[in-house]
């Protein structure tokens, strides 16, 4: 042990932590501090004032919400393409397997543009969808869109690869003493992958909180409808109210910390039950 230590190519443990420590600080805990400093200039009164007005809380129900449903989409949808993408061959796999990564790749604004000229009334889709009266562009339905577009990534890339190392022999076996399809998938497979599609919805929720270039331009941005909360903080920012929007970034934050420690220990409580 002594002898890897001195040979070891990692820095010491003081060196590594200082390292650590600084970098979280300079990233991480000096903008939030800046942050809740910012907004401690509003007062308790001040800070519940703009907390609690029925602009900023619409704003807050829409992409609370519409982030939910677009994670759920694709946690839904990005299980069954990982799912294809490990269990199956066919041509053009590599090129699918690439596209899962494009709106990694996409600047954010061109997707929005993209999504809103598809799903217009008038455009290559929405025209269809105008047809049966059901509107998706300039709406909520198409802010879960655009949100389900920029999360799928997160779910296919967490799951794919604890998808490949569970061994097709188990199911196999499984099958041979008569297990069902049902039955292989509920005990064998969904038990495996479920902390890695519950990490993948926590990271596309985190992900659709706090988007804003590529909803902006299919949302419509009508007040207590459809505007999302970053737009109300980009407005105040525009007003000079950075208080204001500093005030809204808080309460954003703080009510998705609450969401995702949640969703924490729903994984921990899960992966401690099946290490039982």
């Amino acid at each position: 042990m002594a002898q890897f230590k001195a040979h070891s190519v990692l820095p010491g443990f003081n060196l590594a932590l200082g390292y650590t420590l600084l970098y979280l600080s300079l990233i991480v805990l000096v903008p939030l501090s800046a942050l809740f400093f910012k907004t401690a200039t509003l007062g308790w009164g001040g800070f519940m004032e703009v907390a609690s007005s029925e602009r900023v809380l619409a704003a807050l129900r829409v992409t609370f919400v519409t982030s939910f449903a677009a994670a759920v989409t694709n946690a839904v949808f990005g299980l069954v393409v990982a799912w294809v993408l490990v269990r199956y061959r066919f041509p053009g796999k590599k090129l699918v397997d690439a596209f899962v990564d494009l709106p990694f790749a996409l600047p954010t604004a061109v997707a929005g543009i993209t999504l809103a000229t598809l799903y217009a009334p008038n455009g290559w889709l929405g025209q269809y969808f105008a047809a049966h009266d059901i509107k998706v562009a300039y709406t909520p339905l198409g802010i879960v869109v655009a949100l389900t577009f920029i999360g799928l990534p997160f779910v296919v890339r967490t799951v794919q690869p604890v998808l490949a190392d569970v061994e097709a022999e188990v199911e196999e076996a499984a099958a041979s003493l008569g297990a069902g399809r049902w039955d292989v998938f509920r005990r064998i497979i969904f038990p495996a992958i479920y902390p890695a599609l519950l990490t993948g919805f926590a990271l596309a929720f985190a992900r659709a909180i706090g988007e804003y270039g590529s909803v902006i331009f299919i949302a419509g941005n009508m007040p207590y409808i459809s505007e999302i909360a970053p737009l109300l903080i980009v407005a105040k920012l525009e007003q000079y109210d950075y208080a204001g929007a500093t005030a809204i970034a808080v309460l954003m934050l703080l009510i998705s910390f609450a969401l995702l420690l949640g969703i924490n220990a729903l994984q921990w409580w899960s992966s401690r039950k099946g290490a039982r």
